[in-house]
């Protein structure tokens, strides 16, 4: 039988080596925005947590105690709406600007990339520039190659448990926190969450890096839903720059012989922090951080040409289509986030502090007393939102002659949540329907602005 000269397939497996990236180092406009961005962004993190507002930490989700303590207010678990407005106006702001400028969070704000940049820093810090970082790793096993990837780990390890220590001071005060620490007395919860948040962040922003950009995070995979032609993206002008070829830099007929500005440098690859090519063309795993086009417009100018072969564009503007950035869509998220805003301001300028819950006792609809009085059986539950403990009044309307059975001295203390029965009492004469609507009024003794009204059901006998 005769061999066939064909090579047979060679099979592909599904699962790509992770090689590591080692982005170069660039220095330009882009690149000290996002730095700035990233020093504000950390700073706030890690100063909020020790500022105090009028006695008490100025950001404090106190789990225990089920208070959250906010810039002065305090909310409780009954005002779980106020997060769902904040989720929503979190995801349509991220709508707006995505819409507006493409991955703008993903380059410049996003906790994965403010983390891993910083990282990164005490990497360069430590093993130096990026063909310093490739030598070593590649250099076999030796006690220098140890001390210095010692050291780097050391600094992350150090520089987690302070992110993890300071992630867990938001929940308890940090100032007990610290306390708790010094004199080794942690709690359990605050102990694993210490720890378990330092790991996070020392696997994500040392180990995992790009990784969790590209496999992980959902975003790179719904963001083209948001995006059109006039979004604006980072993207390279291939019509400019095409075809690619190395040239010396007193080349000026370069264009003669069929070449673009593109001089195949491949710097654009080396500082990405994803390692991809954006010549290749817009890529999911494109997070916009900008340093391709600091470092080509970087190029450019030692090349004597025009800037911007790499560019903040949109796909109208390369293809020679007038751009319209201000569009019908933006209106439309801006203006539900303005309205959200505006909702939200207002329910909590007019939250109650205090809050009446009126529930009927349905073992019986009515009592005829030995006194000829019909009786209705309440459950009111009262839970005090107000800083101070507070002694209220109680007080109810709507059939003439309705009292209580008997006097209520509602003593709640701050954040506590009280049950407390009450009898009411109608005269059957004044009952001119089976079902009559009677309101509740709670008012605090020292403070008659903290008030509150319900509404409930009397029921009396059926008259004919």
């Amino acid at each position: 039988m005769k061999k066939s000269n064909t090579p047979p397939e060679e099979q592909q497996s599904l699962y790509a080596e992770h090689k590591t990236i080692h982005p170069r180092i660039v220095l330009g406009y882009f690149t000290r925005l996002k730095a700035l961005s990233g020093v504000i962004l950390l700073s706030i993190y890690y100063i909020t947590p020790w500022l105090q507002w009028d006695g008490n930490q100025a950001i404090l989700f106190d789990m225990p105690a089920r208070k959250f303590h906010i810039l002065g207010l305090t909310f409780w678990p009954q005002d779980f709406i106020y997060l769902s407005f904040l989720l929503i106006i979190a995801a349509v702001t991220l709508f707006l600007f995505t819409a507006l400028a493409g991955r703008l969070w993903c380059g410049f704000a996003c906790p994965q990339t403010i983390w891993t940049d910083a990282f990164l820093w005490m990497e360069r810090l430590v093993e130096g520039d990026r063909a310093k970082q490739i030598k070593l790793d590649n250099t076999p096993l030796s006690f220098r190659k140890i001390r210095i990837k010692a050291t780097k780990h050391t600094l992350w390890l150090v520089f987690a448990l302070f992110t993890g220590f300071t992630f867990v001071g938001f929940f308890t005060p940090i100032r007990e926190l610290s306390q708790g620490i010094l004199t080794f007395n942690l709690g359990e919860w605050e102990t694993f969450w210490l720890f378990f948040y330092s790991f996070a962040t020392y696997g994500n922003a040392g180990w995992l890096r790009e990784q969790v950009c590209i496999y992980m995070c959902p975003y790179a995979r719904f963001q083209s839903a948001m995006f059109d032609k006039d979004t604006m993206i980072i993207a390279y002008d291939e019509k400019r720059g095409e075809a690619r070829g190395t040239r010396k830099r007193d080349n000026k007929d370069y264009k003669n012989k069929g070449l673009g500005d593109c001089i195949d440098c491949t710097m654009c690859v080396q500082v990405c922090p994803t390692g991809i090519d954006i010549r290749n063309g817009l890529q999911y795993q494109c997070i916009s951080c900008s340093a391709c086009v600091d470092v080509c417009d970087e190029i450019m100018d030692k090349m004597d040409y025009p800037k911007g072969l790499i560019r903040y564009t949109t796909e109208n503007s390369l293809n020679g289509i007038p751009t319209h950035i201000v569009r019908p869509r933006l209106f439309v998220y801006g203006g539900i986030l303005l309205a959200i805003f505006i909702g939200m301001g207002y329910a909590i300028s007019t939250r109650s502090l205090v809050q009446l819950d009126v529930i009927r006792d349905r073992s019986r609809l009515f009592i005829e007393t030995d006194a000829g009085l019909i009786e209705n059986v309440y459950r009111l539950r009262i839970m005090n939102k107000d800083k101070h403990p507070h002694v209220y009044d109680i007080a109810a309307t709507g059939i003439e002659g309705l009292k209580f059975a008997k006097e209520h001295k509602i003593e709640v203390e701050s954040g506590d949540v009280i049950t407390l029965p009450v009898r009411l009492a109608a005269n059957p004469d004044k009952l001119v329907k089976r079902s009559t609507k009677v309101n509740f009024k709670l008012t605090a003794q020292d403070n008659p602005a903290l008030t509150i009204t319900e509404e409930g059901r009397f029921l009396g006998p059926l008259r004919r």
